[in-house]
């Protein structure tokens, strides 16, 4: 009893750290708490992946220098090493379709070009097991549990907001070490956040995620990790696989891209998506048709399109944007560019529409028909002669008539002094 009452503290202690939060690291093991109360043992590599977001402390500009605004960094890391397997970096806020192409990138294996200056490769790829978030609206929805249904991993969420430190922790390392050394940064106190601000923007999206990914790939991925001490994160991730990741195809994937309403084929097969026109060599029997189009908002000079088969999408064809082929345009620098040319060209077209209105007021004026002109030639005629008086005398252009009775003087005009006297 003795014994008991002193170690009975002890154990209550113990019981209630478990009742808090998540039993953590184990020596080399990590267990994560659900919210239903189940305990995931992460054993290996692959087994349990978390996601979360956050708002990027830099300010960016668009194709044109116009400032845009923060955007949005939403990452997926593996829980066994901490090795960040997949990102999505755009303007969208939060929600499962973006969780869904952040998934879709950390399950492809990853290419990138000689722009990116990498000197390492992203070589994380495959499928998880479980998928352990916070408890945030997107992480709820239908369509992530109908993503996770249709590729075979489970979706938890966290038990306490304190049990997400793994995934939270490279938001901070990401500000300290690369945000904070690029050109419109503003710090995420605002109180201090620099003035400069605004003026020393001059990134792109395009160009924040060449250098997001050069970080990620030679630097992040490649440290020593902390547990270990003997491994980077890659090593780590690599060395704990019980297999070799699935390969899936992009076909497989579909689900993870972004939906967009409904489109028309059009004659010759082409598409309209953003004041873009598309042409898909497969398109032109479906003239006329109602499709669906998907597409990855990081470069839509290709699209997906499907077709309504019941309760069911099915692919068609790819779709290329025109004289695009051989350049990279995502949503964003589209919306940009056609927000510019539609102010451009509706300043051009009120100009244009006022000049053609006033034309053709002033030619339907000056046009008549003979009748019309011979009536205001009689008119200013016959004003003229109401205006000029009539000399007694006998006058130079006067005709001689004999006074006979009855007889009366007829008047006679210099039109060529009254057309300069009367303009007409």
């Amino acid at each position: 009893m003795t014994v008991y009452r002193i170690l009975q503290p002890l154990i209550d202690e113990i019981e209630q750290a478990k009742s808090i939060r998540s039993p953590g690291w184990r020596g080399s093991r990590l267990s994560v708490k659900t919210r239903d109360g189940k305990d995931l043992q992460v054993e290996h590599s692959n087994q349990v992946w978390q996601c979360d977001h956050t708002l990027v402390d830099i300010l960016l500009v668009d194709q044109h220098g116009k400032i845009l605004s923060r955007p949005w960094l939403t990452t997926v890391i593996d829980s066994y090493s901490r090795c960040i397997m997949g990102i999505n970096l755009g303007y969208d806020a939060p929600s499962s379709q973006v969780v869904a192409l952040a998934l879709r990138h950390a399950i492809l294996p990853k290419q990138y070009g000689s722009e990116y200056g990498l000197h390492e490769e992203w070589s994380t790829s495959g499928l998880p097991q479980h998928f352990y978030t916070d408890g945030g609206k997107d992480f709820r929805s239908n369509h992530l549990q109908q993503i996770g249904v249709q590729l075979g991993f489970v979706c938890h969420l966290r038990d306490r907001p304190s049990e997400g430190g793994s995934v939270e922790r490279p938001f901070k390392t990401f500000n300290t070490e690369l945000f904070s050394s690029l050109p419109g940064y503003t710090g995420s106190n605002v109180q201090e956040r620099p003035e400069s601000a605004e003026k020393e923007a001059c990134l792109t999206l395009r160009q924040l995620e060449q250098n997001l990914v050069r970080y990620i790939v030679d630097n992040y991925n490649q440290r020593l990790d902390a547990r270990m001490g003997d491994q980077t994160r890659f090593q780590r991730w690599e060395s704990g696989l019980i297999a070799m990741p699935d390969l899936l195809s992009e076909r497989d994937l579909d689900i993870c891209l972004m939906k967009q309403t409904r489109r028309q084929i059009q004659r010759g097969g082409y598409l309209q998506f953003e004041n873009i026109m598309y042409r898909g060599e497969l398109l032109a029997g479906y003239a006329g048709e109602s499709v669906v189009l998907r597409y990855d908002p990081r470069d839509i000079t290709k699209i997906l399109v499907y077709r309504r088969e019941g309760d069911r999408e099915v692919f068609l064809a790819r779709a290329y944007a025109q004289d695009l082929q051989t350049e990279e345009l995502s949503l964003d620098e589209a919306k940009a560019s056609s927000r510019k040319v539609r102010s451009a060209g509706k300043a051009v077209s009120n100009r244009s529409i006022l000049a053609e209105v006033r034309e053709r007021e002033t030619f339907s004026t000056s046009k008549k028909t003979k009748k019309e002109r011979q009536k205001v030639e009689q008119a200013e005629v016959k004003k003229a002669k109401q205006s000029i008086p009539v000399e007694p005398e006998e006058s130079v252009d006067a005709v001689s008539i004999d006074n006979e009775p009855g007889s009366e003087m007829p008047e006679v005009f210099d039109y060529e002094q009254m057309r300069e006297d009367y303009g007409w």
